[in-house]
């Protein structure tokens, strides 16, 4: 007599009992982060076939499970986890890292439950370092940006629907980067020397970065690289317009953030930084703001020719009070070493920016307002039709099609805390190597 089977949470039918349904194409759990309607979880699922005796012993004894207990894993899909896992490399991870040996081991012995927990917490700790970045925090030096790709809960989900619809590897390949710059970065990976440990290195330092990011930056979005000096827009993955910077100095060295840009202000108002008001105190084109009392409480430098921020900021809020802006200083932009700034993104053509952003999705907008209110010298505020995301991030190496790449100093210092973090750093001098040697 048939045997129906009710699974539900963490139980997931095999494919040796039902053929897996097709993945939903609306709300698929890779981008929708939940578990679609047909996986389970979400509903009780129905399977009436008549399962070999032996399995389905298994499965009644896993029904008894805690809801929390790990999911129930094939030997398929355990032995395709098996295989990402031994294939990671190419993505700058270590193989090692996410227990093969014990995975493998599991299989050979047939032991379901210990395979279930074994393959879960390799599943577990893979996917997070897949979506989320292999560095700890700690060794992120100045970051400031969330990354809500995976969040427990729907990691958990995500496994589920995985493992039920057959589709371990898809999922996995789901959780990685979208830019165009990681898959170059994993070419220039895949081609170095591997005699050059300091270059891989580097490059896979590079890449757990841009895990650290969000997956998907969004149809429109401004990225500033501080090492590279640039600042592009990008639009549905196709730079559109790319321009010079000046980041911050060493000493005033610009954070790593994400802010909402939504719009920007002409002949602007310069707050000085308290940091600096020692050094434009009692000078001339500087205005001291008083509270009630009389007591000065900032100071401000009026629009003009002369003002810090030039013609122009971007309006994208943030703690740090950092911001694009234009410059009064225009030739700095011709130096190779531009880290200058008090940790503000000065902008190259920031107008020519403005107008482009200002004119999109329908915003009624022409060069020639823009002149008009520049010209005017009025401080005039203009926002955009639709806010964008502006992510600035430090990137010390890019990578071409044919998998060169492009080497950018690492002016604040932040690589060697990452490689560190990745088990990877090499000494690049006498002096380190007789410091790790004493170690």
């Amino acid at each position: 007599m048939k045997k129906a089977l009710f699974l539900a949470g963490s139980l997931l039918a095999s494919a040796a009992f039902a053929q897996p349904q097709e993945a939903p194409v609306v709300g698929d759990a890779p981008e929708a982060g939940i578990a679609p309607q047909e996986a389970p979880g979400a509903k009780r699922i129905l399977v009436a076939e008549e399962p070999d005796p032996e399995m389905a012993d298994k499965l009644d004894e896993a029904f008894d499970q805690p809801i929390d207990a790990a999911p129930f894993w094939t030997v398929a899909n355990a032995e395709v986890l098996l295989d990402y896992i031994e294939a990671v490399a190419a993505e700058g991870l270590v193989p090692a890292d996410y227990n093969p040996e014990g995975l493998r081991a599991a299989i050979v012995a047939g032991d379901m439950s210990a395979l279930a927990t074994t393959a879960t917490d390799s599943f577990n700790k893979l996917s997070a370092h897949l979506a989320l970045g292999q560095v700890d925090h700690e060794a992120r030096v100045d970051w400031h940006i969330k990354d809500a790709d995976l969040s427990e809960e729907r990691q958990r989900a995500l496994l589920e629907w995985a493992l039920y619809e057959g589709k371990l590897k898809e999922s996995l390949d789901k959780l990685l980067p979208e830019h165009p710059q990681y898959a170059a970065l994993k070419n220039a990976l895949a081609v170095a020397d591997p005699a050059d440990a300091e270059g891989i290195a580097k490059i896979r330092l590079n890449l757990d970065r841009w895990r650290w990011l969000p997956r998907d930056l969004g149809d429109r979005y401004i990225i500033v690289n501080v090492p590279a000096y640039t600042a592009a827009l990008v639009e549905n993955g196709e730079t559109i317009s790319r321009h010079r910077a000046v980041a911050g100095a060493v000493r005033t060295p610009t954070p790593q953030l994400m802010a909402e840009a939504t719009g920007v202000i002409f002949n602007p108002y310069w707050n000085v930084p308290k940091s600096i008001e020692p050094e434009v105190r009692g000078k001339a084109g500087y205005e001291a703001i008083r509270d009630d009392d009389g007591n000065i409480v900032r100071y401000r430098q009026p629009p003009g020719p002369n003002n810090s921020l030039g013609r122009i900021k971007f309006v994208m809020y943030n703690p740090h009070l950092i911001y694009l802006h234009d410059t009064n200083a225009r030739g700095l932009f011709n130096a190779e070493e531009r880290a200058r700034s008090h940790g503000c993104i000065r902008t190259e053509n920031i107008l020519g920016l403005a107008n482009m952003l200002l004119k999109m999705d329908g915003n009624d907008w022409s060069e020639e307002k823009t002149l008009e209110i520049v010209n005017s010298g009025k401080n005039t505020g203009a926002k955009f039709a639709n806010s964008l995301p502006v992510f600035i991030a430090y990137f010390t190496l890019a990578a071409r099609g044919d998998g060169s790449v492009i080497d950018y100093e690492d002016i604040y210092g932040r690589d060697k805390p990452v490689a560190e973090a990745l088990n990877e750093w090499q000494p690049s001098s006498a002096e380190d190597a007789q410091v790790a040697e004493a170690s």
